[in-house]
């Protein structure tokens, strides 16, 4: 098992620093660690030093000491981007919570035609604070260094412009009415933006296609069988993570 990961707004240059606030607390009073125990120290933006835990103070202050030097983790590539479709209920926080565990590098909430819910003032900041939240804490229990962007929601519109700039784009789609390839053997670039477009539970609609195709994305199915939304975008995070040499 690797160290345990919290975040902090800078990095610090060590050789000692007192982690307190909300992640001491998480530290000292959930996660229990003591003197001699390892721990990493992330801005979530890939970087990153180690250390070892001093000793623990009250509730919320850990003393760390022994920290290493700043080091950056390289930006991945292939980029995986992926676009999903609104979700009801908290299937949103799940598939954002199991694609940043996965590995993804992006993901960029869409109102698709088809979605039940809506994201509309408060509702919306909040609805994109917890999707936020939940890539920050999915990226630490996962012990990652650079946690996936949440992009602000976008339009049918907006995320054509996404799939135009891509170096691959692709639909998640499956309709015997449909042409589609499988995206386990289409083939992928080396570098560059992957992204992908994960529909709602009703699909993607007829026009949103059209519009996708015009922009240059590809229709693609993951298999012979139909996954819900919140879990196709992590299921296609794996399968190119697997075939790009991200996951070797």
């Amino acid at each position: 098992m690797t160290a345990p990961v919290f975040v902090v707004e800078q990095v610090p240059e060590g050789p000692e620093f007192v982690l307190e606030g909300p992640e001491g607390r998480h530290a000292v009073s959930v996660k229990r660690l003591r003197a001699g125990e390892e721990v990493v120290l992330t801005d979530g933006r890939g970087h990153w030093t180690e250390g070892v835990v001093g000793a623990a103070e009250g509730k919320d202050r850990l003393v760390l000491t022994g920290l290493g030097a700043v080091r950056e983790e390289p930006v991945p590539g292939p980029r995986i981007t992926v676009v999903q479709a609104l979700p009801k209920g908290d299937r949103g926080e799940v598939a954002v919570e199991t694609m940043t565990e996965t590995g993804v590098d992006a993901i960029v909430p869409w109102q698709a035609a088809r979605c039940i819910t809506q994201w509309k003032g408060d509702r919306g900041l909040k609805s994109l604070a917890k999707w936020r939240n939940t890539a920050r804490e999915a990226g630490k229990q996962s012990r990652r260094v650079r946690f996936p962007e949440v992009a602000e929601a976008m339009t049918t519109k907006q995320v054509a412009a996404l799939l135009d700039a891509a170096d691959f784009a692709a639909v998640l789609h499956e309709d015997r009415g449909h042409d589609s390839e499988p995206l386990a053997t289409v083939r992928l670039p080396a570098q560059g933006e992957i992204v992908l477009v994960v529909g709602p539970e009703g699909g993607v609609s007829p026009d949103e296609l059209a519009v996708f195709a015009a922009a240059g994305a590809r229709t693609c199915r993951l298999g012979a069988s139909v996954l819900r939304t919140s879990t196709a975008g992590t299921a296609a995070t794996a399968l190119l993570l697997g075939r790009t040499g991200r996951w070797s």
